[in-house]
């Protein structure tokens, strides 16, 4: 397993399940083409965005933007 998922949600969604749920986010970006691509710091938390986000996955590769700077200037704490 990873702790990448990829999500056809907007980020605001995917950050508010997750402040919900107490997970905290290493990465977050927008993809080009719509939907939103997250790091988990951990397995356990992949594991529990991947079971409440299930019907919301894409399970294809997804293009990444080249220009998108993939760190925060500040970590996203749950």
């Amino acid at each position: 397993m990873s702790r990448a998922i990829t999500l056809t949600a907007t980020v605001v969604e995917v950050t508010d399940y997750c402040t919900k749920q107490k997970i905290a986010i290493s990465v977050i970006e927008p993809l080009p083409f719509g939907g939103t691509r997250v790091v988990l710091n951990n397995l356990p938390d992949a594991d529990t965005l991947r079971r409440g986000m299930k019907a919301r996955l894409i399970g294809t590769p997804v293009a990444r933007s080249s220009l998108y700077v993939s760190r925060m200037q500040t970590p996203y704490q749950a």
